[in-house]
C-alpha cells in the first residue's frame, strides 16, 4: 500500500496561502508580501536581451552565471563590507530556495532548529522537512529576538538557530548589538546562525546589520534575494552565501533540487544588482510613509501596535474575531497564530499595496473592531 512521508505529514498548507486563495476578487487585500512596484527597467531590458540573444535557453552553471555571482558579491561588500568570493555564492529559485538548501544541507534527524516566534512559515516547515525539530522562541515585546533567549534555548541537540530583520511578519529591525550577540553565540557555541536577510533594503528606523560581519567563525549563512529588494517576487532569484565547506554542502542539494535558477531571471537580477538603485530609495520611502498611515490608523482604531522599523509589515494585537470580521467585510488579513503559537492574538497586514486601498482597508477595519469589541 502506498503512503505519504512522515516529514510531509508533519507540514500543512501555509496559513498565508490559505487566506490569500479564498479572497475575492473585489478584496483589498492585505495578506501578501508582495511590493507593488514594477522590476526595474534594466533588469526587464536585461531577461529580454539575454532571450532573444539565445544566451537563455541553456543550463547555466550549477551555483549561477559568474556575473551574477560577481554582482552579489560585490553588493556585499559595498553594504557589508564582507570580502566574498563569488564562488561561494550560489543563484537560487529565490530566497526560498535558499532557505530550503541551507537547512538541509545542515539538519539532521532530531536536530533542533531555533526560530523565532511569531517568524516567517517556512522556518517551521522546512526544518520538518529536514526531519528536524523547531524550536520556536518567543520575541520581545517589541517583536524582535532576545540573543539570551536564543542562548538559553540551545541544547546539544542544536543545528542551527534563524535571525530574521528586518523581520516577516513582524517588521522589527534587530539593532547592531543584538546582531553581533548572534555572531558570538553562532562563534561559541558552535551552532549555525542562518541569517535571513530578504528585507535588507527596506529601512525606516536603525540600520541593518548581518551577522556575518562579526562572526569570528564560518558558523554563519546567509540567505537573500531580488524579491523584496528590487520588487521581483515572480522572478524567483535569490541567493545563499557562506563559506567555501558550507557552500559545496549546499551545492549538493540545490544541484538535484533545481540544476540552477532560472537563466532569464539570472540575468535580470545581475542588472537590478549591478545598474541603476534609485528605485530602492523610492520604494523605501513610498513605504514608511504607508508605514506611518497604517499605525496611526490603527492606533486611531484603538488596537495596540508595534511600531515596525522595516519591511511592510505592522503585526498589531488584535480583539478575538477581528480577523475573521475584516475577512467577511473584504479586507484580507493573516491571523498571527499563521506565523507560531505566540503570534496569536495579533494579526499581520502588509502595506505593500496603495494608499487608497490602504486608507478604505482602515475604515473598514475600524468597522470590523467596533463589531468585535
Amino acid at each position: 500500500m502506498t503512503h505519504f512521508s512522515d516529514r510531509v505529514e508533519r507540514i500543512s498548507i501555509s496559513g498565508i496561502r490559505k487566506v490569500f486563495e479564498a479572497a475575492g476578487e473585489d478584496a483589498i487585500n492585505l495578506g501578501l508580501g508582495q511590493p507593488d512596484f514594477p522590476a526595474p527597467d534594466h533588469a526587464r531590458r536585461a531577461a529580454v536581451e539575454a532571450t532573444e540573444a539565445g544566451e537563455a535557453d541553456g543550463y547555466t552553471g550549477n551555483k549561477g552565471l559568474p556575473s551574477l555571482r560577481e554582482a552579489i558579491a560585490e553588493k556585499h561588500r559595498r553594504d557589508q563590507g564582507v570580502d566574498l568570493d563569488p564562488d561561494d555564492v550560489i543563484a537560487t529559485a529565490g530566497g526560498s530556495e535558499a532557505l530550503h538548501i541551507a537547512i538541509e544541507a545542515h539538519v539532521n534527524e532530531g536536530d533542533e532548529v531555533i526560530i523565532p516566534d511569531p517568524g516567517f512559515v517556512s522556518y517551521d516547515a522546512l526544518t520538518k522537512l529536514a526531519g528536524g525539530d523547531p524550536v520556536p522562541v518567543p520575541l520581545r515585546d517589541d517583536l524582535t529576538l532576545d540573543p539570551e533567549a536564543v542562548e538559553d534555548a540551545i541544547t546539544d541537540d542544536t543545528a542551527a538557530f534563524v535571525v530574521n530583520s528586518p523581520g516577516n511578519p513582524t517588521g522589527a529591525v534587530s539593532p547592531p548589538d543584538d546582531i553581533a550577540e548572534f555572531a558570538r553565540i553562532a562563534d561559541e557555541h558552535d551552532v549555525l546562525c542562518i541569517s535571513d536577510e530578504v528585507y535588507e533594503y527596506t529601512v525606516f528606523e536603525g540600520e541593518h546589520r548581518s551577522p556575518i560581519e562579526f562572526a569570528e567563525t564560518d558558523n554563519v549563512v546567509v540567505v537573500n534575494s531580488a524579491s523584496k529588494l528590487f520588487s521581483m517576487t515572480g522572478w524567483r532569484l535569490g541567493w545563499v552565501y557562506g563559506s567555501t565547506r558550507r557552500v559545496e554542502r549546499m551545492l549538493r542539494v540545490h544541484q538535484y533540487v533545481q540544476a540552477c535558477a532560472s537563466a532569464p531571471a539570472q540575468f535580470a537580477a545581475e542588472a537590478a544588482l549591478s545598474g541603476p538603485q534609485d528605485r530602492i530609495e523610492e520604494m523605501t520611502e513610498t513605504f514608511r510613509e504607508r508605514r506611518d498611515l497604517v499605525v496611526a490608523g490603527l492606533e486611531d482604531i484603538g488596537l495596540t501596535v508595534p511600531s515596525p522599523g522595516g519591511a511592510f509589515y505592522v503585526m498589531p494585537e488584535v480583539p478575538e474575531g477581528f480577523v475573521d470580521e475584516c475577512i467577511d467585510r473584504g479586507v484580507i488579513i493573516v491571523p498571527g497564530e499563521a506565523f507560531g503559537e505566540h503570534g496569536r492574538g495579533y494579526a499581520r497586514l502588509s502595506y505593500a499595496t496603495d494608499t487608497e486601498s490602504l486608507r478604505e482597508a482602515i475604515e473598514i477595519m475600524g468597522e470590523a473592531y467596533d463589531a468585535v469589541v
